[in-house]
């Protein structure tokens, strides 16, 4: 059987990717080792950790806020179990959707372990048997996987990947997180919220270090007041299983620190798939990180072999890649695609969740541009005090002498919605005059945005 493209990998970018393909007329196929596509994104990524913050974050209200809504929550309690099947229930029906796209798209469907033979051919592995997919191109869509620490090797039920601490069957009572990124702090976030004792230790001097200190420091305030403990500047240098679960050595400059708690979670980081490809093989190469190496089209270094989301370099999000699907497609039938890299929103859904979009106010200084930075304060926002989310801030960077957004940051409920003006604003070269004086609903959250836009042009209004 012959195709016009093999997409290997079936999240977000490649199911995308295989969509865009055969709504260009390009006869596709879809190798994905296991029966459910959706990748690590749809399966124990990014939407069941957000159902689990969804459900969390209800919970947690109704214990500390609901009394000033004078809502009475006596007996308040939390069924984790039922937590976890309704979970379960919104991957399945995300999974339903995506094999929905495939079918009214005429997507060739191929469950196993899909390998490059050579540079037109795929060999699909299954429990079924062998067989060899032949195309005129081919794409690799393959993500990436959880990485760990090489002194302890995950279990599942003591040490945890993000992959193993959706799926806990109840809360534990105690924690240890290592690493404050975004992972780190969403699912420390859901189990504190249940009442565990979550500690989270990182190397780094902050927590969140993509964004600007003003926003870390304010997030990190934010988390304490939640139940979570930090411990910064901390070198983790061993661990070991103990009866109760498991304990860990770290450093802290010259000081010696000892972590013991029931469960430990890994969140230091993702590595691409790139192994058992059959890249090298095919002459594909890599980085030294692991990444392959693309050109402007995402072509690898094999005429007709394409590369995709997290296996290239860049920042290992489902958005990015999905963008890149579009584009690769496009450029193979001979299309403009592209992808603004300049333009890729971050999110961490915390609560409040945070959001930054191009340059930090540190990274716009550092390439020498003279800034003009606003910050607005959502205690001063009338729906957000109204609603109970004043906590938090919305910062707009922009070049002094073009006026021209370089950036900007939210730390705030629906940040990762309210980021997508900023996006769209960069996306067509705006300037924080535009937002200054674009008119936006009152009373909206979003008019913090358009004031901290007023105050980066140096005519702040309500600050």
């Amino acid at each position: 059987m012959e195709f016009d493209l093999i997409v290997i990998g079936a999240g977000p970018g490649g199911y995308t990717a295989a969509i865009k393909a055969a709504q260009l007329g390009m006869k596709t196929a879809i190798v994905e080792k296991d029966e459910t596509l959706g990748g690590t994104c749809l399966k124990v990524g990014c939407i069941p950790s957000k159902a689990l913050l969804t459900s969390t974050e209800l919970y947690y209200g109704a214990r500390r806020h609901f009394g000033a809504h004078g809502i009475s929550a006596d007996g308040l309690s939390m069924d984790v179990g039922a937590m976890m099947k309704r979970k379960d229930g919104v991957v399945r029906k995300m999974a339903r959707g995506i094999d929905y796209l495939m079918n009214k798209n005429g997507i060739e469907r191929v469950v196993g372990l899909g390998r490059i033979a050579r540079p037109n051919e795929v060999e699909v592995i299954s429990d079924t048997g062998q067989q060899c997919l032949k195309a005129k191109r081919i794409l690799i869509a393959t993500g990436s996987r959880v990485a760990g620490l090489p002194f302890l090797e995950f279990d599942g039920e003591t040490v945890l990947s993000s992959d193993d601490t959706v799926a806990l069957s109840q809360a534990p009572e105690s924690m240890v997180v290592i690493g404050a990124g975004a992972i780190g702090l969403e699912l420390g976030s859901v189990w504190a919220r249940l009442g565990t004792a979550v500690t989270v230790v990182e190397f780094l001097p902050r927590i969140a270090s993509t964004f600007d200190e003003d926003i870390t420091q304010a997030l990190q305030k934010l988390l304490q007041r939640q139940g979570l403990k930090f411990h910064l500047g901390t070198y983790v240098e061993s661990a070991e299983k103990t009866e109760g679960g498991v304990k860990l050595t770290a450093a802290k400059g010259d000081k010696k620190l000892e972590f013991e708690a029931e469960k430990l979670l890994v969140a230091v980081g993702r590595k691409p798939n790139t192994e058992g490809l059959g890249t090298a093989e095919a002459g594909v190469e890599l980085d030294e990180r692991g990444c392959i190496k693309i050109d402007v089209e995402w072509q690898t270094s094999v005429s007709g072999i394409y590369a995709i989301g997290d296996v290239v370099a860049g920042p290992m999000l489902a958005h990015k890649a999905e963008q890149e699907a579009i584009a690769a497609v496009e450029c193979m039938v001979g299309q403009p695609g592209s992808v603004n890299y300049d333009a890729i929103p971050w999110v961490i859904y915390t609560s409040p969740e945070v959001a930054t979009v191009g340059l930090t106010e540190a990274e716009a200084v550092e390439k020498g541009h003279e800034v003009g930075v606003g910050v607005f304060p959502f205690q001063a926002n009338g729906r957000a005090v109204a609603s109970g989310h004043a906590d938090g801030l919305a910062k707009v960077i922009a070049d002094k002498a073009t006026g021209l957004v370089l950036g900007a940051q939210i730390l705030s409920a629906n940040a990762s919605e309210l980021i997508a003006e900023v996006v769209l604003l960069m996306e067509l070269g705006g300037s924080a005059r535009d937002m200054a004086r674009t008119i936006h609903a009152h009373p909206t959250m979003s008019e913090g945005l358009r004031e901290a836009a007023h105050a980066a042009t140096g005519e702040p209004l309500h600050i």
